[in-house]
């Protein structure tokens, strides 16, 4: 590092008061009240406050298996199964006969399909506490899951002889009979659960379900009804009330339940699903193709959304972009013989009659081929008899809902990088407990802050309170006000043009910002570690500059985004629109200017690696913010953006791992993305 000898002496002993101080502070704190506070947000649902208060348990004591279990807890009921399932391979490895570590790891292990291994934990815990009922109703949740539906009810059928009162297990037991064809016995535990909770509208739900199976419309709907009635916000009573409308043909009563699950759930692509076919069925052309591009949107690889849509557009004459969607089906899907008929006659109507008859030999030829071979496989589309545009109705996920009550693919999450690091103008004063605060100290940093007329922080945030100058900012500026603080004197010219540029960031004065900081840059000064300060400003100068583009990019609206699918998202249809590709040269050449001037700074390369993002140069991206990472190992938003980047890059593991890091380090946010993103596909 580039650094002056009394900078590092400054350095020693800076970190050796805060060792000693931090030495001193942890010896009084006593580890029964984060115990207690990390207990009473995990009883009340306050999950990432949870974690934070584990995490300083875990620094005050690194033994102890209970913290890392209720961490892990936490965790998971913030979707982030990877890191519950690491603190719990901790808490066994802490204590290898911790029954409940052993218990929540299986639950952990069959979310992701890994059944043999949770069975195996739970056979462990079995044999640890023989007379843990509960242990039962897990594995029964754990076979079903595995299809193993014969042992889910076992399982059910031991836990209810000890706990005859329990409606769960009852409405899990019936899932499973449910599942194996017997609605008889399904229907009765059902019964059984509402008569143990008539105030539980899944029990409602699950036996309409049930009712609408068997073409009784009328009870299905009163069940759906009295749902609702106890819970006027579940979408899913909602949800199935339109599909059993739709059964009715009032379509104007589907469409209003489908719309009242849209409001609470605006990106439940099952729902669009739904609502677009029902619009293409009243004729109403235009919102169908936006409902279904919604779709698409959320889920890339949605067949039945293209071949739908290219239907959609069959009905309208746009056969050009039908052709595109038949075409996308057929590649997500090689064996779909429909598509390939329907494909065949929009060829036709193009008049590329070649290709339209090999398309309609090739989908005689795939069903020839199904019906040889006698599939019973209802999701075979080769099978032309089955028809395709009927709403979708989830009856696996319908009777899984308590086990997994997040239809994780139904959701939309907007996802965006963490913003760039800058100096910024602050209301006041950093306040800093080195104790329980992970805080990146440079001591070149904080001199440049404290020395500072004017309070200033860098951050990445853009709800720091701002200062506000009643008799001028630049009366403040040079210390004669009652706002000042810091040296003003210990600063040069090249600092106040800085800040008066930092003032017109804040004012919006984009342009005027930039002279101001372009006059930092080039002034020459003599003034102690001035050569050094020079990095900051190239540092906000770059920012500055990125800032700008993204501001005309939104103008234009051609925001600039990571999507986290780069080959399934939507073509845009109106083909008047021409999308610009921005460049972010001078930005990155700033930054890396400051990167020469000041190297080590962490803050410099998490921007580097956002702006070589934007630039699409992902590896080098990913490299930048691994640098930020190892400078400061405490960097929350350089693990979120870094697992963004590995994800988009189809390293989903990684990213997954970084992700959920990051949500440890307090990046509430990154508990959206692994839900969305992070969830393994079940075998």
């Amino acid at each position: 590092m580039l650094c002056r000898p009394g900078i590092f002496m400054k350095r020693f002993s800076l970190l050796f008061l805060l060792l000693f101080a931090a030495t001193s502070a942890w010896g009084q704190y006593d580890k029964d009240v984060f115990y207690f506070r990390g207990r009473s947000a995990l009883s009340e649902g306050k999950y990432a406050e949870a974690i934070n208060n584990f995490n300083v348990l875990a620094r005050l004591d690194s033994t102890d298996s209970w913290t890392f279990f209720f961490r892990g807890i936490a965790k998971y009921n913030l979707g982030d199964l990877r890191g519950a399932q690491i603190d719990f391979d901790t808490s066994v490895r802490l204590n290898p006969v911790f029954t409940n570590g052993y218990h929540y790891r299986a639950i952990t292990l069959s979310r992701f399909g890994r059944y043999d291994e949770a069975l195996q934990d739970l056979q462990r815990a079995m044999e640890l506490r023989p007379g843990l009922d509960g242990l039962y109703f897990s594995r029964g949740v754990t076979y079903f899951l595995a299809q193993q539906f014969d042992n889910a009810v076992k399982d059910f059928d031991y836990y209810i002889r000890k706990e005859p009162e329990d409606p769960s297990a009852y409405l899990n037991r019936g899932a499973a009979y449910l599942f194996l064809g017997d609605t008889t016995r399904a229907l009765s535990d059902y019964n059984r659960a509402i008569k143990l909770d008539r105030f539980d509208p899944e029990g409602y739900i699950r036996r309409g379900r049930v009712y609408a199976q068997q073409h009784d419309i009328p009870n299905a709907i009163a069940d759906m009804d009295k749902a609702i009635s106890l819970d006027s916000a579940n979408t899913f009573a909602y949800f199935n009330r339109a599909l059993m409308h739709y059964e009715r043909m009032d379509y104007n009563a589907a469409m209003a339940d489908l719309n009242r699950v849209l409001e609470e759930e605006p990106g439940n692509a099952l729902t669009l699903y739904n609502r677009s076919l029902i619009s293409a069925q009243v004729g109403d052309f235009e919102r169908a193709i936006a409902d279904m591009d919604r779709v698409i949107n959320i889920n890339p690889e949605n067949v039945l959304a293209y071949y739908n849509r290219a239907t959609i557009f069959m009905q309208m004459e746009r056969w050009t972009d039908a052709l595109d969607d038949y075409d996308k089906a057929i590649e997500l899907y090689p064996d779909f013989a429909k598509a390939y008929l329907n494909r065949s006659f929009v060829k036709n109507m193009l008049g590329r009659n070649r290709s339209s008859r090999q398309d309609y030999d090739t989908a005689q030829k795939k069903v020839r081929e199904y019906r040889s071979k006698h599939v019973s496989d209802s999701v075979s589309f080769a099978d032309t008899t089955q028809k395709y545009s009927s709403l979708l109705a989830l009856d696996a996920d319908f009777a899984k809902k308590d086990f997994d009550n997040e239809l994780l693919q139904n959701r939309d999450v907007s996802i965006g990088l963490k913003p760039l690091y800058k100096f910024s103008l602050s209301a006041g004063r950093e306040t800093r407990n080195y104790a329980l605060q992970h805080r990146y100290e440079n001591p070149l940093i904080d001199k440049f802050i404290s020395d500072a007329p004017i309070a200033m922080a860098i951050s990445n945030s853009d709800s720091l309170s701002r200062p506000q100058f009643p008799t001028g900012f630049e009366s403040s500026l040079y210390g004669d006000t009652y706002l000042s603080a810091g040296n003003p004197n210990a600063i040069s010219d090249a600092d106040r043009a800085f800040i008066r540029g930092l003032y017109s960031v804040q004012a919006k004065q984009f342009t005027t910002a930039l002279s101001h900081f372009d006059e930092a840059v080039e002034a020459s000064s003599d003034a102690e570690y001035s050569e050094y300060y020079k990095a900051f400003y190239y540092l906000n100068r770059g920012v500055l500059r990125a800032e700008m583009i993204d501001f005309i990019s939104s103008i234009e609206s051609n925001v600039q985004t990571l999507s986290m699918d780069d080959q399934g998202t939507t073509r845009a249809r109106v083909t008047d629109r021409v999308d610009r590709t921005y460049d972010y040269s001078e930005a990155i050449g700033d930054m890396e200017t400051a990167n020469k001037i000041l190297p080590g700074i962490p803050y410099i390369y998490f921007n580097l690696g956002n702006l070589l993002c934007l630039s699409s140069r992902f590896v080098e991206s990913i490299d930048n913010y691994g640098k930020a990472i190892s400078l400061y190992p405490y960097m929350g938003d350089a693990y979120y953006n870094r697992g963004l980047v590995l994800i988009y890059l189809k390293d989903k593991e990684k990213g997954c791992i970084d992700l959920s890091t990051a949500g440890e380090l307090g990046v509430a946010d990154a508990y959206s993305v692994i839900s969305k993103y992070c969830e393994e596909e079940r075998r």
